[in-house]
């Protein structure tokens, strides 16, 4: 690592987002502030406006001068948005989420899934597993369409959904997958529906077996999704890297980070080839905003997602460094059942919460 690489600037634009957006994003800033002054790592925030509030100032949900931001930025950290809310694109209501996904071309979506110890799972086993789902085709209709959406009414009585599916976008998830179960237990399981979903499906499977063909070191197998969900909440802990088309990617993500202790915990990270995105994996939850309840946990830990990439990415190891302080204190402030949130059992509120993460930041830098 030269010399300048080490001092070189870090700049993370920040999108607060709806709901609980503003409060969850002020938690984890919180936190990064603390490990960016004990490591020295010189990160700058860089803050803009998406969601309702942009609407309301600028007449879209998401400006054009904030995608242009985002392609020169090193990072972005989004929270959770309405888009359910939102009005139709025509009038400004465009989804930030799978719009950046789109534009930043984060071709993967990762989010890792585990128990903790002390912390309540629906189940008895102890699992840790990481769902990487296709994040720019599939199901999606704002993803499969070059302009326009990919659903549409012939008549009030009839709708159309298009699904794109690509040997482009299979091969590079796949590769996604399998490099990064080298890093982890060797062992891929892809999901599909093939044998409905001929064409689609069939060609992701295509794909994928492609793959899988120049990774022999990594175990490979296939399980049918209706499958899938069945063995998961059965027992998960055979399950290492699941790899998965967009729409069942984010109903597997979300079920197993419900076994794991709930929504609040899980983790997401947008990635492509030149771009990350640390997003929560659950919605802006507007009935608790502004309550100071909100679990801040799931855009923590994918802010620490997020330092591990740029660690690689700029060949800095402090970055890798700060994640994991960021993590260990994150697990150790949600060992103390009197210091969770309230979707948690406990009574601490968001504030508190990212307190209690950022003073066993320092106690660990200690």
């Amino acid at each position: 690592m030269t010399d300048n690489a080490k001092h070189s600037l870090l700049r993370l634009m920040v999108l607060e987002g709806d709901g609980i957006g503003p409060e969850i994003t002020s938690a984890t800033l919180h936190v990064l502030e603390v490990v960016n002054d004990i490591l020295a790592l010189k990160m700058t925030f860089v803050p803009a406006e998406v969601g309702l509030s942009a609407l309301r100032s600028h007449g879209t949900t998401l400006p054009a001068t904030v995608v242009e931001q985002a392609t020169q930025v090193d990072g972005v950290i989004l929270g959770p948005v309405a888009h359910n809310d939102y009005p139709p694109a025509a009038q400004g209501g465009v989804n930030p989420s799978g719009e950046l996904r789109k534009r930043l071309d984060l071709f993967a979506n990762i989010r890792p899934a585990r128990t903790r110890s002390n912390i309540a799972s629906p189940i008895a086993s102890s699992f840790d597993l990481v769902i990487v789902r296709e994040n720019t085709e599939g199901f999606y209709a704002d993803r499969s369409m070059y302009e326009g959406m990919g659903e549409f009414m012939p008549t009030p009585d009839l709708a159309f959904a298009l699904r794109k599916i690509s040997a482009h976008g299979s091969y590079r998830i796949a590769r996604q997958a399998f490099e990064l179960a080298r890093q982890r237990r060797r062992k891929v399981t892809t999901v599909h529906k093939a044998n409905v979903l001929r064409l689609s499906d069939g060609l992701f499977l295509r794909c994928v077996r492609e793959v899988a063909a120049g990774y022999t070191d990594v175990e490979h197998e296939e399980r049918l999704i209706d499958a899938m969900t069945a063995l998961l909440i059965r027992d998960p802990r055979p399950f290492d890297v699941v790899l998965t088309t967009n729409m069942f990617g984010d109903i597997l993500s979300d079920e197993a980070c419900e076994l794991a202790g709930g929504l609040g915990l899980g983790a997401s990270l947008n990635l492509g080839e030149a771009h990350a995105m640390a997003q929560a994996q659950h919605g802006a939850a507007p009935d608790i905003a502004g309550k100071d309840v909100a679990n801040p946990s799931s855009l923590i830990g994918s802010t620490v997602m997020l330092l591990d990439w740029l660690s690689t990415r700029h060949n800095d190891p402090r970055l890798a460094q700060a994640g994991r302080m960021i993590d260990q204190a994150l697990d150790a402030v949600l060992m103390q059942p009197a210091l969770r949130t309230p979707d948690l059992g406990g009574n601490t509120g968001t504030r508190a919460f990212a307190d209690a993460v950022a003073d066993k930041v320092r106690d660990l830098a200690e």
